[in-house]
């Protein structure tokens, strides 16, 4: 009888244990072409999956007004677009991560007087989109910055970009892959039930 109340104790504890590991394990984290982790901060290219239809991400204009930038894809499958680097919410940490709210950040210099940190635009009428433009602000998590959150997930063996930000604890947001929106003849980024699939290449 005591070696039974001993076994139920153990099997307990043991099942206790398994269980605050698993809630405490960090998500997977996210890695480049060659397999290895995303780090935190360190430039680079964000590819297409699927060739032959336009190269890595880059900035363009969707207007006749040179200013806000949109997200887009390069037309020719041979660029790769330009240099963006991962800055996750905490900034203590160096691994980039799915499922994690982050801001993405082209190196690059604009005509436009605004960062080149990734946001949701306003919604466009005319075309009945969000679209993905620059001018968000880098860090300060919260209700002022919802806009400017973005997390990488899983998509089969590939990554997707989602927009489905939890900065603000009692904020009403969307949560919706980013995909491919054709306008003026460019492939600009935007909210999407098609989600866009992409690849990391170290710079």
């Amino acid at each position: 009888m005591k070696n039974f109340a001993l076994l139920s104790f153990l099997f307990i504890l043991l099942a206790s244990e398994v269980r605050v590991s698993r809630a405490d394990a960090s998500p997977d984290a996210v890695r480049d072409i060659d397999g290895k982790k995303l780090r935190a901060g360190v430039n680079y290219y964000i590819l297409p999956v699927f060739r032959g239809r336009g190269g890595g991400l880059a900035l363009g204009n969707l207007q006749s007004d040179k200013c806000p930038l949109n997200v887009v894809q390069e037309q020719f499958e041979l660029m790769n677009g330009l240099p963006a680097a991962f800055l996750p919410v905490n900034p203590k940490k160096g691994v980039v991560r799915v499922s994690t709210d982050l801001n993405v950040q082209f190196e690059a210099s604009t005509i436009c007087a605004t960062s080149t940190v990734w946001k949701l635009d306003k919604f466009d009428e005319s075309t009945k989109q969000w679209f993905i433009t620059i001018g968000g602000t880098r860090g300060n998590p919260g209700v002022k910055t919802v806009d400017n959150w973005f997390k990488i997930e899983k998509h089969g063996n590939d990554y997707k970009f989602k927009f489905c930000p939890t900065v603000c604890d009692f904020c009403k947001v969307m949560c919706r892959d980013v995909g491919i929106f054709f306008k003026n003849g460019k492939r600009a980024l935007a909210l999407s039930d098609t989600p866009f699939p992409v690849m990391f290449k170290e710079v």
